[in-house]
């Protein structure tokens, strides 16, 4: 579930009147994972406070590296067992007993699936309808006058079993993570309550039943499930996926007419009075639950990125199999353009100026296009024979930062890319930049790039050598979005953006250590007259020694 799906809240209060306790707590959201822990470092334990830590952050930071081929619940049991093998074996050599011990609660939350595990007596609640429900389950004894006393807890013995669970989790769900601190002293119906208000509210509550005296750590941890993951919803829909398509084929109205991909999943379709593109999930969908994500994630995106830059799309409601509808642009890409006409330095900014745009507008969702190119763009004219530009492609689009990406073409790829980088602004200012210079010399920067092909990138010759008419501030510019260096490009969309938008001010661009004559040929001349000076001076001197 994306993390602006759900509000958050934590809070912790020491025992009595202690400045720091044993409890441990974290909030954090990891590419499409939202993670909450709480660990109640073991007080009768000597390093209890740093086993919460240690415990906390070690889940945390090997949740951002999991391997991709890893279920959640392999993941998360596997690196409970992980760090209970390194406190258990620390605490041996060091004190010859289990002195790093903590109790442990963990949830992860991806699309509308909760996962989460415990070790020891601290608890998740999840509250739906007015109900308040315990998903964890307490590892203490069960003899009166026992009651507090681990069978449990993390590093405290060489093996360990945590309570795993999962559950399917929806709009206006509260989950509570908690230490014994809390629920013991708030009951059930407090609890519940009490949830509503958020951790800070708990907690404190909690602490004034108690007279500001807690006679225990006491740390509350609260995820507010806003609204549903479209995501997930979309994908658990049970939609057929049609294994082959041919012309004449009606499909929930729509009658196909051409297919305009060799793979045969993306169609001309006519319906009614109108024209439209429909595009399918790919036939291995069917079969790879991989491909499914990234097609429902590539229909969401179409269908919630609604700007004039891209064609607008739908997801309909009542269809009958997996697809979604685009807008038909009557035009040609860019690709195709080129190959038969010119584009005026004039619609060469516009068409950097829309890229721009799109970019800064897909930034809001923290996403990136990953495929910039010219047959991504779309070309036509408008009624006053304008030129204006759309870009397709949703497929491509990825997080930024991904640095698992495989979006992008080779010859768009900025040389960091080919380092395995993660991507961001400054590699999708490279492909803007190689995108524009190609639109207006016909020639790459950099030559054509073919997949697989590992490039030594060399100083690209400027654009006005292949196109007289290219001014030199927007040779400046481009160079500047296609350096090799990243330290020399542009790191943000807006720097680019604002000097396209004042060629006056813009200061020429020079490849790194490149020669005096080139940076300033006034002060190389200025200098050769010197030194050509003193030289004459030298040889006047011989002479009339």
């Amino acid at each position: 579930m994306a993390s602006n799906n759900i509000k958050t809240s934590a809070f912790s209060l020491a025992k009595r009147k202690e400045l720091t306790g044993d409890d441990f707590y974290d909030v954090k959201s990891i590419g499409n994972l939202t993670v909450a822990i709480v660990c109640d470092g073991v007080g009768s334990a000597t390093e209890g406070a740093q086993a919460a830590q240690r415990t906390t952050n070690y889940l945390v930071n090997n949740l951002k590296i999991r391997p991709k081929m890893w279920s959640l619940e392999k993941s998360i049991l596997s690196f409970i067992n992980s760090i209970n093998d390194i406190l258990y074996e620390e605490s041996q050599v060091n004190y010859e007993s289990s002195e790093l011990v903590t109790t442990l609660t963990i949830v992860v939350i991806q699309g509308n699936r909760l996962y989460g595990a415990n070790v020891g007596d601290s608890r998740v609640y999840l509250q739906r309808d007015g109900k308040l429900n315990q998903l964890s389950t307490d590892h203490a004894m069960d003899e009166v006058g026992y009651e507090n006393v681990l069978t449990q807890a993390i590093g405290i013995a060489k093996d360990v079993k945590p309570y795993y669970f999962e559950n399917t989790i929806q709009k206006d769900d509260k989950i509570l993570l908690c230490s014994d601190g809390l629920y013991n002293v708030l009951d059930a119906i407090e609890l519940q309550k009490g949830i509503e208000l958020g951790a800070h509210s708990l907690v404190k509550k909690a602490s004034k039943l108690e007279k500001d005296n807690l006679p225990d750590d006491t740390t509350a941890v609260v995820l507010d499930i806003l609204k549903a993951d479209e995501v997930a919803l979309l994908k658990r829909q049970n939609l057929p996926i049609p294994h082959s398509l041919k012309v004449g084929d009606v499909i929930d109205g729509y009658r196909l007419t051409k297919s305009l991909i060799q793979n045969e999943r993306t169609w001309l379709v006519h319906k009614k009075t109108k024209d439209y593109v429909l595009k399918f999930a790919p036939v291995q969908t069917v079969e790879d639950d991989t491909s499914l994500d990234l097609f429902v994630k590539e229909a969401w995106n179409a269908k919630r990125l609604k700007a004039d830059f891209f064609p607008k799309a739908v997801i309909p409601k009542n269809r009958t199999a997996r697809y979604y509808v685009m807008q038909l642009f009557n035009g040609e890409d860019l690709d195709s353009f080129l190959s038969h006409k010119h584009i005026t330095i004039d619609d060469g900014v516009a068409l950097a100026s829309t890229l721009l745009k799109m970019a800064q507008y897909l930034l809001k969702f923290d996403l990136v296009h990953g495929d910039i190119k010219p047959q991504n763009i779309m070309i036509a004219k408008d009624e006053e024979e304008n030129i204006e530009f759309k870009i397709i492609d949703f497929g491509s689009m990825t997080e930024i930062f991904s640095s698992d990406s495989q979006a992008g073409t080779p010859s768009f790829l900025s040389p960091e890319r080919f380092l395995n980088e993660a991507i961001s602004e400054s590699s999708e200012i490279f492909a803007i930049g190689v995108t524009l210079y190609l639109a207006l010399t016909e020639k790459y920067p950099y030559g054509e790039i073919e997949p697989f092909q590992t490039p030594t990138f060399k100083e690209a010759k400027a654009p006005s050598f292949h196109n007289k008419n290219i001014p030199d501030w927007l040779d400046s510019v481009i160079l500047r979005a296609i350096a090799i260096d990243k330290r020399q490009r542009y790191s943000h969309y807006s720097e680019m953006a604002h000097e396209l938008k004042n060629p006056t001010k813009i200061k020429p661009y020079f490849v790194k250590n490149a020669p005096l004559i080139e940076r300033s040929p006034l002060l190389f001349y200025r200098r050769a007259f010197i030194l050509s000076t003193i030289v004459n001076f030298i040889l006047i001197y011989i002479a009339f020694k």
